[in-house]
């Protein structure tokens, strides 16, 4: 080995892994220091910890790869790596995500919790939470949350890293919430939540209107959300059974990395109403959305399901759903079939509701939720939120807006029909 030139020696360390490479390092003098090479541990910390740059886990600089190595492995080292290194890819994915497109969001990312205080709070609540879990508090924990707690102001309740929905005076902004404030809920809502005795449930996220919470069983690492019965423990499963592998597989891992997933894929949108964003959990990407233009209006519909509103106790219609509805009139220059008109008001809706393939409803209406919206070419777009209940978890609205060219006090021409194509209305495998 002694006469082997330092290429050679240097291809066969490439070929071995971080643990390796240290104990080659302690063989000689020259291999120590071919075990160095910072390119190489540049590689190993990309490769193990999805971590690009000289920080360790505290931001701290380090002088080289492979003391950012020793530090991240020192940090994380009583974890399997293979979690560690999901969490945080799950992670930066998030937060570049919502640097892009919503920083102030990011603003309230905490940083991550330290093994003492997670201990802290495993001690008070009496046991352990999942692995995985532990992982994800250690690289954030939770959203900062202003003294008090909740309620919150307005400005700040739509900054929840869920997102939500607006269905008339129900409002849903979900917040991923830091370790203090889970021991909070949890305890307030063990006051008014019936669950069976020795329950491990813990509250990790909630609506700052306290009307959505989402529960994590530390004892099977499932994680649920309340519905319209919470008050006698009912729940549903946030991630489907079949996905999850108690061992490798926490469903509060699986969870936020499938978020993660749907953001960076634009499933997810930051939506605008008057000065305040929020996410929106309408979906914006088909199957789940569908798209329909007719003389140049446009029509985008999408629908989710909303647990904390579902009665699963009733025998007829029991699951509700939210829909989402935009409607706006193109630029001449971006269609080229129909009639082309400069503005339109909506005069009737007629919705044709399934469950399964079972027409359950077909409704004829003067305008929607109470407004004749009036469309100009180029102009804003009319979105309005409404719901229905389905006695199954699957099936599909369609059907069509009555325009008139003009104003309804002045048309400019005939009625037309402007389709809305069918958008599904389905309990999908992951619920937020």
């Amino acid at each position: 080995m002694e006469a082997l030139q330092d290429a050679i020696l240097q291809l066969i360390i490439q070929r071995t892994d971080a643990k390796s490479t240290a104990k080659l390092g302690c063989v000689s003098q020259q291999w120590h220091s071919l075990a160095s090479d910072d390119q190489l541990w540049s590689r190993f910390s990309a490769q193990d910890f999805y971590v690009t740059s000289r920080l360790d886990p505290t931001g701290s600089p380090c002088s080289s790869y492979k003391e950012t190595y020793k530090k991240w492995h020192e940090s994380f080292c009583m974890y399997p790596l293979s979690i560690v290194r999901r969490a945080k890819h799950c992670w930066d994915i998030i937060r570049n995500w919502t640097s892009i497109h919503f920083p102030e969001l990011t603003n309230t990312l905490a940083r991550g919790a330290s093994e003492d205080e997670i201990s802290r709070t495993e001690d008070e609540l009496g046991w352990q939470l999942p692995v995985s879990a532990r992982i994800l508090y250690r690289f954030c924990n939770g959203q900062e949350i202003p003294r008090g707690g909740f309620p919150r102001t307005q400005q700040l309740s739509v900054l929840g890293l869920l997102g939500g929905y607006c269905l008339y005076d129900h409002i849903v902004n979900v917040h991923l919430l830091p370790l203090r404030e889970i021991l909070t809920l949890t305890k307030d809502c063990a006051s008014w939540i019936t669950l069976p005795r020795g329950s491990k449930h813990i509250v990790v996220a909630a609506s700052c209107n306290m009307n959505k919470f989402f529960f994590l069983d530390c004892s099977d690492s499932q994680l649920y959300v309340g519905t319209k019965n919470l008050e006698t423990g009912e729940m549903m499963p946030c991630v489907a059974s079949t996905l999850i592998d108690v061992a490798q597989q926490d469903a509060m891992l699986l969870w936020l990395e499938e978020y993660g997933r749907q953001l960076e894929a634009g499933k997810f949108s930051v939506r605008k109403d008057g000065n305040i964003r929020s996410i929106s959990l309408f979906p914006e990407k088909e199957p789940l959305c569908s798209e329909a233009v007719t003389n140049g209006v446009q029509v985008r519909s999408s629908a989710v399901f909303v647990p904390e509103v579902s009665d699963l106790q009733e025998s007829g219609d029991k699951h509700y759903f939210c829909y989402s509805i935009r409607m706006c009139l193109l630029r001449q220059e971006n269609f080229s079939e129909g009639t082309m008109l400069s503005s339109c008001q909506l005069a009737r809706r007629h919705w044709i509701i399934r469950a399964n393939d079972t027409i359950i409803d077909d409704v004829h209406g003067e305008a929607v939720i109470g407004k004749y919206p009036y469309l100009k070419e180029g102009g804003d777009v009319f979105v309005y939120q409404s719901g229905s209940t389905l006695p199954t978890s699957s099936g599909s609205i369609e059907g069509d807006f009555t325009f008139v060219p003009g104003r309804l006090s002045k048309p400019d021409g005939p009625e037309f029909s402007v389709r809305v194509a069918p958008f599904p209305l389905e309990i999908q495998k992951y619920i937020f």
